[in-house]
């Protein structure tokens, strides 16, 4: 298997993208944060005394996508057209789903990857005070579809 990130030395590279045409391209991730019953409640109350949990969560995410390349050394800087986070808070947690728009070179699918995992963390850090075990996990890519431009 060859990994595109490591060039003939075995030095990480970033990717030569510039014979690339452009292409729509969406993603979507999803993770999950496992708390305790009684802390998912006082999310979904909005009773926690830092806030606006889902509503601070879903910004954090939106604004990890638009940051995705400082943050991850290899990523290019793309141009993206639309970032979605939702959170559904259930019984033993919070459920959240990113969906991530690019018209470019390459791929979107670390923006939603970005997206989801800042979102979870600003979760973690806003309920981290009446809860000492919930886990981040299960953070994944859902899916990644490619659409030829036809001008």
């Amino acid at each position: 298997m060859e990994f595109s990130h490591v060039d003939e030395q075995g030095k990480a590279r970033m990717v030569d993208v510039s014979r690339k045409p452009r292409v729509r391209r969406t993603a979507q991730a999803e993770g999950f944060v496992r708390m305790a019953p009684e802390t998912a409640a006082a999310v979904s109350q909005n009773a926690l005394a830092k806030g606006d949990v889902l509503g601070c969560a879903r910004i954090a995410g939106i604004q990890a996508a638009k940051r995705t390349a400082e943050l991850i050394p290899l990523c290019h800087n793309i141009e993206i057209e639309h970032v979605q986070v939702d959170l559904d808070v259930e019984n033993e947690g919070v459920r959240i789903r990113s969906s991530c728009v690019c018209t470019d070179k390459t791929g979107i699918e670390m923006e939603a990857l970005c997206a989801v995992s800042v979102a979870a963390l600003t979760v973690y850090d806003m309920c981290k005070a009446i809860d000492k075990n919930m886990v981040v996990e299960s953070v994944r890519l859902v899916s990644k579809i490619k659409e030829e431009i036809h001008d």
